[in-house]
């Protein structure tokens, strides 16, 4: 997601690369202080919102409800990355309930090309335990390499 926001920087596009947890602090106090609307305008200034970790951290119900306050503004209008640990059928630990569960993931695969990581070991295990062994190195991979990288565009 990291070289994908650096690339659209670098052809004029404002990115803002966020962790979903900072994301939603700031956008519930901006509600808390009746700011919500202005900071959803200001958010607007970027092409890209490129959302970090959205699956790792289990959120209250007024934390998703200003997330799905963001996805529904942005929808079809700017872009938005995000990264997950959990398949789409396992959001519903993020959003509390069947129906925000199913129009946030509405929003987000709509006209989207969704990345898949497979595989054993991930990135940074891998990379952790190289530094620990260097004997034990992996053989190099293409990020294209099929059970590495799978590209989907609808499910």
């Amino acid at each position: 997601m990291a070289a994908l926001g650096r690339a659209l920087v670098e052809h004029g596009h404002p990115v803002l690369f966020i962790s979903v947890a900072s994301l939603v602090e700031r956008l519930l106090d901006a509600k808390r202080n009746l700011r919500l609307a202005p900071e959803l305008k200001r958010l607007d200034n970027f092409d890209c919102l490129a959302l970090d970790d959205i699956g790792y951290v289990q959120h209250d119900r007024a934390e998703m409800e200003v997330l799905f306050a963001l996805l529904a503004e942005r929808y079809e209008r700017k872009s938005v990355m995000l990264t997950s640990n959990l398949v789409f059928s396992k959001w519903d630990q993020i959003f509390k309930d069947p129906m925000t569960t199913a129009a946030a993931i509405d929003r987000v695969v709509h006209h989207a090309v969704v990345l898949e990581f497979t595989g054993q070991v991930s990135g940074r295990k891998r990379l952790s335990s190289v530094q620990r062994s260097p004997s034990a190195m992996p053989r190099p991979r293409s990020a294209l390499d099929q059970d590495w990288l799978k590209t989907t565009k609808s499910f």
